[in-house]
């Protein structure tokens, strides 16, 4: 007996009807977004070698990713992330055109999560890419793209969370700590697990620099955490990466979006490739981020071209899941039944192709009589049925 035929595998799901809408209609308002901000988009294959994503110092976990082979028993990937396949991508096939690259995508991505960890294992990902340029302009462009995505969804309350991955960065390396303790400080900041973290700090030097980063979860805020952050750090470095995003603050409550925006020290992505600032969006009341993305401006050296890089993504799925309460709670408009005899049939089919091009959601009842056909649209919720007959139409309210 097949035990696993009527099951989705760990982390996967199946989207039916308003969820199934959502999910194309929120993709379709990025692609609008971002293709009137000057984006093109690009497609990049599901499968992808393997050292694609294993390459260089940005390498992601070889445990995260599903893994086959091709018929030469090369190793393949499920493409596990869209920003690296799009390096490859500039270094390539784009390499003679003129910078920066504007592009976006919107296709899946593929890993293997922990079980019950809640995180799914396919993502629908709409997202841009901002490749050739660096500085603060190109900061800024990118961030209030991410912003108008949010707003294009009819968001009214989220947020988005800004850091510099550079503070983090700089704090740690100066820890006497390996590399493996130093991952497990991130994962534990990531986590939030303030104890644990605690725990493994207090037994590290320099100790001024573990208490700094002990204290990065919580220096979070507006303008107000730069002053708060001051107290503690020291390190020039570290200062300078803090400067930065003050002067992100003041260009951007210029725009009049400061109120949407929080500063957060305590931001540590899982991909290494990040070397700037990192940001993240939320939305009210659900827990999981819809939107991330950061400054990369290594990455592409490990393709071959040494470019600066920014962009990010909206996980589709997550923003399904924020919007979907909303969404329910809007009736559905339902739709004009049709019903023929056997002579009525090409009438009756007219009269759809009629009502479709109008954009009336219409639909033809399969039923062998009038009165099942009343049956059935009653049972559907229907207000309306026409009946055609011959050459004759008879319209009945169902209210």
């Amino acid at each position: 007996m097949n035990r696993n035929q009527l099951l989705t595998p760990e982390g996967t799901k199946d989207y039916l009807y308003e969820e199934a809408t959502l999910r194309r209609s929120v993709e379709q308002k990025l692609r609008e977004t971002f293709e009137f901000r000057g984006y093109h988009e690009v497609v990049t294959p599901s499968l992808e070698f393997l050292d694609v994503f294993s390459h260089g110092h940005n390498s992601l976990p070889m445990e995260q990713m599903y893994k086959l082979t091709d018929s030469k028993g090369r190793l393949l990937v499920l493409r596990p992330d869209s920003t690296m396949p799009i390096a490859r991508l500039c270094c390539t096939r784009l390499k003679n055109e003129p910078l920066p690259y504007r592009l976006c995508y919107h296709q899946p991505v593929f890993s293997s999560n922990p079980a019950l960890r809640g995180h799914s294992n396919e993502q629908l990902q709409s997202g841009i890419e901002l490749i050739g340029k660096s500085g603060r302009k190109a900061d800024i462009e990118v961030l209030v793209t991410a912003i108008q995505a949010l707003q294009a969804l009819n968001i009214p309350n989220y947020r988005v969370e800004i850091g510099h991955i550079g503070i983090f960065k700089s704090l740690v390396d100066s820890l006497q700590a390996t590399s493996e303790e130093k991952e497990t400080i991130r994962q534990l900041i990531e986590e939030k697990n303030y104890p644990a973290l605690g725990d493994l700090l207090d037994h590290m030097e320099p100790a001024q620099t573990a208490q700094v980063i002990k204290r990065l979860p919580r220096l979070f805020g507006q303008s107000d955490v730069f002053l708060k952050a001051r107290e503690y750090i020291r390190e020039e470095q570290t200062l300078s990466y803090l400067s930065y995003l003050e002067e992100l603050s003041g260009e951007l409550s210029k725009l009049g979006i400061l109120d949407k925006i929080t500063f957060d020290l305590g931001i540590v992505n899982r991909n290494d490739y990040y070397t700037g600032i990192i940001f993240k969006g939320y939305v009210e009341g659900y827990g999981e981020e819809v939107l991330s993305g950061g400054r990369y401006d290594a990455l592409l050296e490990d393709f071959g071209s040494p470019l600066h890089a920014i962009g990010f993504a909206v996980n589709i799925d997550a923003a399904v899941k924020a919007l979907l309460p909303s969404v329910q709670n809007i009736p559905e408009q339902p739709p004009i039944f049709i019903y023929s005899d056997d002579d009525g049939e090409m009438k009756a089919l007219e009269q759809i192709a009629h009502l479709s091009a109008l954009k009336i959601k219409t639909e033809y009842v399969l039923c062998d009589s009038l009165d099942e056909a009343l049956q059935y649209a009653k049972s559907r919720g229907g207000v309306r049925l026409d009946a055609v007959t011959g050459t004759a139409v008879q319209t009945f309210d169902l209210t």
